[in-house]
């Protein structure tokens, strides 16, 4: 019996050190241990990270970077980051659609259907209507698996 509660504790503090590292890194490190911080906490699966992916998104300028985080918050499945995520949709979507980075437009859209939040469902059809072939299905499988309902629901409040 002592010994799974030791192997437990031994594992947890295992995992809280790559943690720290991982958030010491995101914040510290240059672009290439930024991303790969990041990468990291998104395989951890530590919901607690949120809140600090967040911040680090606000304060990061590199791309790279910024679309490990991403990816990171959609690997964590954390619905706190849905309109975080949301915001940077937003704000590509501004812009004109040859300007658009259709590489974090994928990413946002993916991290988006992992997280599964419905709040993202109106943002994305927005998207779904104002882009490309790959992207638009890659949108339309979003709406799907966020709301397998959604053409019924549309239909009952339309």
């Amino acid at each position: 019996m002592f010994g799974l509660f030791y192997k437990l504790m031994n594992s947890n503090s295992r995992d809280n050190s790559e943690y720290n590292l991982a958030m010491k890194n995101l914040f510290h490190g240059d672009i290439m241990e930024r991303a790969s911080a990041a990468r990291q906490i998104g395989h951890l699966k530590e919901g607690r990270a949120t809140n600090l992916l967040v911040r680090a998104l606000n304060s990061e300028k590199d791309s790279i970077v910024i679309n490990r985080i991403i990816e990171a918050m959609g690997e964590i499945k954390d619905a706190k980051a849905t309109m975080i995520i949301v915001d940077l949709l937003k704000k590509e979507l501004e812009k004109n659609e040859n300007e658009q980075d259709k590489s974090l437009l994928f990413l946002i859209v993916e991290s988006l259907m992992k997280i599964g939040d419905k709040r993202a469902l109106e943002h994305l059809g927005i998207l779904s209507r104002s882009c490309e072939s790959d992207l638009k299905t890659l949108t339309e499988e979003a709406i799907e698996c966020i709301d397998p309902n959604w053409k019924k629901n549309l239909a009952e409040n339309g």
